[in-house]
């Protein structure tokens, strides 16, 4: 039986769900990544045994093979209830009927990358770093995923990642700085593959420093073994992003996944998605940001979710994500504040959106208001022509309202 921390399972303490719904599996199994992977949950069959669908979410795995596969491994299906669709675990993973909905804002690619891929798998969009497309394989699969129109192997597209092609790419373009490894996970591949890869790119003098994007800490945290630790640990400075969207999901496994990594000198940042019915609210949000810092992970993002197709039942407006940030700013210590950004459809790349606190501008003074909505100025130099807000006229009544 799964069991949550807290009567109202909002996640604020570390739990353990192991063993769930798998009571019969011993130990060294459930602790090995790769029976984990074997036995993912991935048919309505394997769901009707252990939760009760409703309609919505029926029809949504019934259709969910021409779109994005389902996949989700027993260590994260243990966080989801039987009898509630409205769980927020849930709601990331199970299909539902509404990813068929048609949306106008809707895009198959809403951050551009197919438009800026100099070479198949390789996104080049900003000036000195890259995004490298390694593997079209996730550990579980996220409902909104950005590629999912690669992902899974069931989408419109296939990832076709030229590696060396790739590799001559990199060594030519000296300005590369930065490799972000993603997909799909690039910790799904073996230890051995992955130190070739990582090898292969820290050869490449100009490379500064390399960057993986992962759910698997998350999803999977049993991959997270000494071993991997040491392999990554040999490729510094190597920095790593993880995706956690609520409290729940950071269970006692994840934390010593994440501490494991953070051990091996790893620096850990976390990218949340805002999701409706996930984590739109500003507690829920609060509740996440600490426990990440208790991992020993920095808050680094939250996205606005992108126009991805299908996804239009899990966005939320930009002024709830606005109102987060104005909750969470000068109310608690600034590592737990996180950065909401827009990647800007069509590939604008990411945007910050920040609350209203510049109030007026000039080469005179700035006037700025702070998290208790009290307004201070602060003189300018006088020696730039430069504005950092739109000019407006000066009211006093428009300033102190």
């Amino acid at each position: 039986m799964v069991t949550f921390a807290a009567g109202k399972g909002d996640g604020k303490e570390f739990a353990s769900h192991t063993p769930g719904y798998w009571p019969d599996i011993a130990p060294e199994l459930w602790n090995d990544w790769k029976w984990q992977l074997k036995n993912r949950v991935t048919s309505l069959a394997q769901l009707e045994q252990h939760v009760d669908l409703n309609e919505e979410e029926r029809s949504g795995v019934l259709l969910s093979g021409d779109k994005l596969a389902l996949a989700i491994t027993p260590h994260f299906f243990n966080l989801i209830p039987r009898a509630n669709p409205d769980d927020p675990i849930r709601r990331q993973v199970i299909p539902r009927i509404e990813e068929t909905w048609a949306s106008p804002y809707d895009m198959a690619d809403p951050c551009g990358e197919d438009s800026h891929m100099p070479v198949p798998g390789l996104v080049h969009r900003y000036p000195d770093r890259v995004l490298f497309l390694v593997t079209d394989r996730c550990a579980s699969y996220c409902r909104y995923c950005t590629r999912s129109r690669v992902v899974s192997g069931v989408g419109e597209q296939e990832l076709h990642t030229n590696f060396e092609e790739t590799f001559r790419y990199l060594e030519s373009h000296t300005e590369v700085r930065d490799v972000l490894l993603s997909g799909g996970d690039a910790l799904l591949f073996s230890d051995d593959k992955l130190e070739k890869l990582l090898s292969r790119l820290r050869a490449i003098p100009h490379i500064e420093f390399l960057r993986i994007g992962t759910r698997v800490p998350i999803f999977l945290p049993q991959r997270i073994t000494p071993e991997l630790c040491a392999v990554l640990q040999k490729y510094h400075p190597l920095w790593m992003s993880v995706h956690v969207n609520h409290p729940r999901e950071l269970t006692i496994e994840v934390k010593e996944a994440l501490e494991r990594l953070a051990d091996a000198g790893i620096p850990l940042g976390n990218q949340s998605v805002l999701l409706a019915g996930v984590n739109d609210d500003l507690e829920t949000m609060k509740t996440l940001v600490h426990k990440l810092l208790m991992c020993r992970v920095r808050p680094y993002y939250i996205y606005q979710c992108d126009l991805i197709n299908g996804s239009s039942h899990l966005r939320t407006s930009v002024a709830k994500g606005i109102e987060i940030i104005e909750g969470l700013r000068g109310h608690t210590t600034g590592y737990a504040v996180p950065q909401f950004v827009i990647d800007a459809p069509g590939g604008g790349g990411k945007v910050p959106i920040n609350p209203g606190y510049i109030l007026y501008h000039d080469n005179e003074k700035i006037v700025i208001r702070n998290y208790e909505g009290k307004i201070f100025e602060y003189p300018e130099t006088g020696n730039e022509n430069v504005q950092f807000a739109p000019q407006r006229e000066y009211h006093d009544e428009y300033l102190y309202s």
